[in-house]
């Protein structure tokens, strides 16, 4: 019985490149329009009622009863999770926040100034946000790894305050995992709250969660439409897509830690992406055959078998440059090259959301450990956007000084430019500075 990705085994031409991009977009989150109007309700209602309607939809979705007293998380429960959690894996989690920090100091910039001698300063005033919210997702969905890195850039960045939210069990429980990578992160205050109300209690504010200045993390459908919809009123980081990972390899490259590397991906969700495109036709079936093999005993084989049958493909392309082409083109969040040299090609990579060199930097080496950050561009949008960093929470304020000298200058310059334009109160501003002058010169 052939396996879905036998099946997919294809020329890579200009119509299978094509076919491929449109089914692709398939998965875009502006394809569920259908969840728009009860995303718009709750944040409506949120805005209106605050916390009472924060309590109803949490009693109603997370089928825990919440209070004011109840929605923040205590100190109490931080040291719960603590003790709930292997102190070998605390230790992981605060070398990964190291190489994280770490990562991200190096995107600091200072503010600047520069002073002419013709009487003119012009600089830069760079400035963190002041709060910054960060979505999490809670259970099965709950990913520490997630926390570390929406929060490390933040907090790198400066920024004075960070609100978490995450929707509680059952129990009125947060994981523990979640609470001590928040901890090590340095999130000021976490509140037990979920879905599409989160996001409209973060973007309005309630009697107990502050308004912030930007909404960052993953979620569902819910969550992200939720997030476009508020936009404006806030900053947001983007909308994410289904996670997805393109493989570009030779005949170098081991079929077994490629076929690992695509289903890494593939177990995210159904509609997680995983694509080899190679120009060795041995590879491609080898590739294959190792898919088959990890997929019977992988377990969330149901997941992996239906993201593969929708989205997974193996493309052979005649020569590298008609593959690079293609990676270009599909622009995928995680970008593995597997070539003989593969820091050759990568000069020659436009789009990609993260790269990875080598037959020994796979994917989940970005996901959880090597510091660059993991939140990344999807569905294509890396040839425009690029991954979260400490750029996302700073602002820039431009520094605007002329003496009277440097301006009598230019002034007429500027009221030509502003007549032209047919605002000649902009005209006036500046001719009002001047109009003593003008006239004994006239």
């Amino acid at each position: 019985m052939e396996t879905p990705m036998e099946v997919r085994i294809i020329e890579l031409n200009q119509e299978t490149k094509d076919s491929l991009l449109e089914n692709l977009l398939k998965r875009s989150p502006g394809n569920y329009g259908q969840y728009e109007q009860t995303v718009n309700e709750i944040i409506a209602d949120v805005r209106a009622r605050k916390n009472q309607a924060l309590f109803e939809y949490t009693s109603r979705f997370d089928k825990c009863e919440l209070t004011k007293e109840t929605i923040k998380v205590t100190e109490e429960e931080i040291e719960e999770a603590y003790a709930a959690i292997s102190p070998e894996f605390i230790e992981v989690m605060k070398k990964s926040a190291h190489n994280i920090r770490s990562f991200h100091e190096k995107q600091l910039h200072s503010s600047w100034i520069i002073p002419k001698d013709d009487g003119t300063i012009l600089g830069q005033k760079i400035l963190p946000i002041a709060i910054s919210g960060v979505y999490v997702p809670g259970g099965k969905a709950a990913y520490p790894s997630s926390v570390l890195m929406n929060v490390l850039p933040a907090k790198v960045a400066g920024v004075d305050e960070i609100i978490m939210v995450t929707p509680p069990g059952k129990n009125g429980k947060v994981s523990p995992n979640t609470l001590v990578a928040a901890k090590e992160a340095g999130v000021d205050k976490i509140y037990k709250v979920g879905g599409a109300q989160a996001i409209a209690a973060l973007a309005y504010g309630t009697e107990s969660i502050p308004k912030v200045d930007k909404i960052v993390g993953p979620g569902n459908i819910y969550v992200a439409l939720a997030k476009k919809a508020v936009y404006g009123h806030v900053s947001i980081d983007s909308i994410a897509g289904p996670s997805e990972i393109l493989v570009l390899a030779d005949e170098t490259a081991n079929p077994r830690f490629v076929a690992a590397d695509l289903l890494s991906q593939a177990e995210h969700d159904e509609l997680a992406s995983a694509i080899l495109i190679t120009t060795s036709k041995e590879l491609a079936e080898k590739v294959s055959e190792e898919v088959d093999g990890f997929v019977k005993v992988l377990e969330r084989a149901p997941i992996i078998q239906k993201s593969l049958d929708n989205y997974g493909y193996i493309l052979l392309a005649d020569n590298m440059e008609d593959a690079i082409d293609a990676a270009n083109a599909i622009a995928s969040e995680h970008l593995e090259i597997v070539t003989k040299n593969p820091f050759e090609v990568m000069m020659k990579v436009k789009n990609a959301g993260a790269i990875f060199l080598g037959e020994y930097s796979s994917e989940p080496l970005g996901d959880y450990f090597a510091g660059p950050n993991h939140v990344l561009p999807t569905n294509g949008t890396a040839k425009f956007f690029s991954a979260l960093s400490v750029d996302d929470f700073i602002k820039k304020s431009s520094i605007v000084y002329y003496s009277r000298e440097a301006l009598r200058k230019i002034h007429k310059d500027i009221i030509q430019f502003a007549t032209s334009e047919q605002l000649t109160a902009h005209a006036n501003s500046i001719a009002v500075r001047f109009e003593e002058e003008d006239k004994e010169n006239e």
